[in-house]
């Protein structure tokens, strides 16, 4: 037994030895350093995507690499591989974290700091269209997360997704569209400078070049746009303006690279190398709203963090996410205000305590996690209004403009560690503890305060910092007579302190931290003293609203007011609260206060002129009620508002007799589309409907024949030169069972006729 003892504790030494030596073995490791890609449209009847990507890819390891893998989209059909001009020896087909791999022999070894150019002939077929990829006779769009074109390092790794300068170019679309990636476009391609993922998109398109200071700031705008988006565009174009001149000040020298906002129905959200996809909505709304504000103010910012210095390395989501997110806070507040940058600043906050107990590490978060985008964005944000407050502005735009300026020579590019040792270097001891944890670790941090208690001439009111870090915070109370007063008190790591307000006027409320520096996992208890309420108080009023509790509801809104002024939804639920209970001159009032906040949620556009618009139907106003209806439709908030949004204009306008004729080719559509549905032949239906969309609706209608089915169009309305919305009316007997409700049926121009693309509303039931 002591020699099979022994034996064991020989071959473990021997294995540790082992993996030490291989550790220490000098390995190759890729970085792509530019992408050259040529992609072919297919022609209507082919759903495949034809390309070639030839990639420059430099060994950045200690070791010389004899073989390369790339990542792909797991149904590309890989063709040919080569290296420089010679055919390449690959291995397709493996399935990795729902990626295929390419692996591919190198003719000969690759020493380090030499590159190799590395070329892929492929197909990639698309089945159902999506707003990743899709391809269609009324446009098509690839994004990188449809992972369409080879890349070496994907958004699981550790070192973030690759990132290179770009040669684009987009072969087989037809006159009539237009193609839109980022960069500098000349006919079908594209070259972009920044380090940038490549991606396009395919469609019509008006486009709005601005004029003045807006040099190299475009808006695409719907096909057929009129005077209002025309107008919105031209607000949205100076917007982006303002942020390129607002960051050059800060980080230094704007990169020459044109700025674009496009208009899409899929795809919102997603910004890259200085081209920002907007929902079409965004166009069609009053004002700019406070989401599509921040996605423009984030993208501008993302042309220097990221693209002119690429952002690698193990935690790039603190900069690629959180930094950018911080310095759009700041263009914000200096565009909109203080009071707005804090509501924005509030939204945040209250989006990240909803993940902060089960949050990971920020510098070991992934895309690949669900808290990722919500914790690097939010918390993220937060770290770095915290390094802000410790070095103070101009220092920290100094530290951040040399590391640019050195990112975008070296191949680590901007890199979080390197960020972090200069910073730490600047703050001293204090701040790095404070990085440690709040990087390093999950959050932990609760910031409590107790009940004032009277002291002689003084007021004082217990703290406790459950953090590993000090927290030297703000601490302000209000007096009877509404005197605010503010103390500052370092809480040391783990222990508690007290706040002294030196004065004999009687505190009725102390909150700790109210300008909500620090990220927490619980904000409940910031405040003393406490309403009763839920852990989320809008949930809670919410829910008081839906059972019809309206006075409940009414006072749970006017409670978050109280401590957040700036809510809109409390504001908005308030308002709705108020008109439910007849008190229509005060609901009136809120819903205006909505709707004059310089920088309103596209939620509060919604819900406030929907609030008004029933106001108006109350005071025999059907004409002002179905304009309110209108806006609201219009500015296409969420799927509740919509919906109430549009009974409600259908209903104002048959008040005021002023519902127009319905389309009539597309009456007549949609009557010839009933008969293809209760034929139940595939074939048929799918002659009706745009290629690649709705096939789960098909489906399900070829799988359960309809014995009746007879839709009634009640409205249409133009969307753009290409798309019409059909409200209407649907009577069904499926499977013996009868249903009846309301859609909404998107029809898109093709070939000269309607196709069906989409169904915005199904309320058959």
């Amino acid at each position: 037994m002591k020699i099979f003892r022994t034996s064991l504790i020989l071959l473990f030494i021997s294995l540790i030895y082992s993996i030490a030596v291989a550790q220490d073995e000098p390995t190759a490791a890729w970085q792509v350093t530019k992408f050259d890609i040529t992609a072919s449209v297919p022609a209507a009847n082919d759903r495949a995507l034809t390309a070639r990507a030839l990639l420059t890819v430099r060994n950045i390891g200690r070791g010389a690499g004899s073989s390369l893998t790339l990542r792909i989209n797991p149904k590309a059909e890989i063709k040919a591989a080569s290296i420089g001009n010679a055919t390449a020896t690959f291995r397709a087909g493996d399935i990795r974290n729902e990626l295929q791999l390419v692996r591919i022999t190198l003719p000969t070894p690759v020493a380090p700091n030499t590159s190799v150019s590395v070329t892929l002939d492929y197909r990639l077929p698309v089945a159902d269209n999506s707003g990743l990829a899709a391809l269609s006779p009324a446009g098509s769009q690839f994004l990188p997360l449809s992972f369409w074109y080879p890349v070496h390092s994907s958004i699981a790794s550790p070192r973030g997704a690759d990132v290179a300068p770009i040669r684009l170019t987009i072969n087989g679309v037809g006159s009539e569209q237009q193609v839109v990636s980022s960069g500098r476009g000349n006919g079908p391609a594209f070259d972009q400078t920044l380090n940038a993922q490549p991606f396009f998109l395919a469609g019509n398109w008006d486009v709005n070049n601005g004029s003045g200071d807006a040099n190299g700031v475009s808006a695409f705008m719907p096909k057929g746009a009129g005077a209002e988006e025309r107008k919105q565009a031209d607000e949205l174009i100076a917007l982006a303006t303002s942020a390129r001149t607002f960051y050059a000040g800060l980080l230094g020298t704007a990169p020459d690279v044109p700025i674009k906002l496009v208009a899409v129905r899929r795809g919102a959200g997603f910004n890259e190398g200085g081209t920002v996809l907007l929902d079409a909505a965004v166009f069609r709304r009053t004002k700019i709203d406070a989401a599509s504000a921040l996605l423009i103010s984030e993208a501008v910012a993302r042309m220097w963090v990221g693209g002119i210095a690429p952002v690698r390395g193990e935690g790039f989501g603190v900069l690629r996410e959180g930094l950018t997110r911080f310095l759009a806070t700041l263009f914000l507040e200096k565009q909109f205000g203080k009071d707005a940058a804090n509501a924005e600043r509030a939204r945040e906050r209250v989006t990240y305590a909803t993940i902060a107990k089960r949050d990971a590490p920020l510098s070991r978060t992934l895309p690949l996690d669900s808290t990722y985008y919500n914790s690097t964005a939010n918390k993220g944000a937060m770290v770095w209004r915290l390094v802000e407050r410790a070095l103070g502005r101009d220092a920290l735009m100094t530290v951040l403009r040399a590391a640019l300026q050195k990112g975008a020579s070296e191949p680590e590019g901007l890199n979080l560690n390197s960020l972090r040792a200069v910073i730490i270097e600047r703050g001293g001891e204090a701040l790095k503890t404070l990085l440690d944890y709040e990087l390093d670790q999950p959050t932990d941090t609760d910031l409590i305060i107790g009940l004032p208690q009277q002291k002689g001439a003084q007021w004082v009111a217990a703290l406790r910092n459950s953090g590993p870090a000090d927290a030297n915070v703000n601490v302000a109370g209000t007096t009877a007579t509404g005197e605010r007063l503010n103390v500052q008190v370092n809480i040391p790591a783990r222990s508690f302190g007290e706040a002294v307000f030196n004065t004999p006027a009687r505190l009725t409320r102390v909150e700790v931290d109210p300008d909500k520096i620090y990220p927490q996992i619980d904000y409940s208890n910031d405040v003393m003293p406490r309403a009763a309420q839920a852990e989320d108080p809008l949930v809670e009023a919410n829910s008081k609203f839906v059972k019809q509790d309206f006075a409940g509801a009414e006072a749970s809104a006017r409670e978050m007011l109280a401590t957040s002024p700036r809510t809109q939804e409390a504001r908005i639920l308030l308002a709705r609260s108020l008109l439910a209970q007849s008190k229509t001159d005060e609901a009136e009032k809120e819903f205006r206060a909505a709707l004059d906040e310089r920088l309103p949620t596209s939620f509060a556009l919604a819900w406030s002129n929907i609030g008004l618009g029933e106001i108006s139907l109350k005071k025999g106003q059907a004409a002002e009620a179905a304009r309110r209806f209108n806006e609201a439709v219009r500015a296409e908030a969420d799927y509740a508002s919509t919906l109430a949004a549009r009974n409600g204009r259908i209903k104002a306008e048959a008040t005021a007799n002023a519902a127009a004729a319905p389309d009539e080719s597309a009456r007549t559509f949609i009557a010839q589309l009933d008969q293809a549905i209760k034929s139940g032949r595939k074939t048929e239906i799918e002659a009706f409907v745009v290629p690649g969309e709705l096939t789960s609706f098909v489906g399900g209608i070829v799988g359960s024949q309809p014995e009746i089915w007879t839709t009634r169009v009640i409205r249409t309305e133009q969307l753009d030169a290409n798309r019409l919305a059909a409200d209407v009316q649907i009577t069904t007997r499926q499977l013996g069972r009868d249903g009846a409700g309301t859609a909404v049926l998107i029809l898109t121009r093709v070939g000269g006729g309607w196709k069906l693309s989409g169904i915005e509303f199904f309320e058959v039931r």
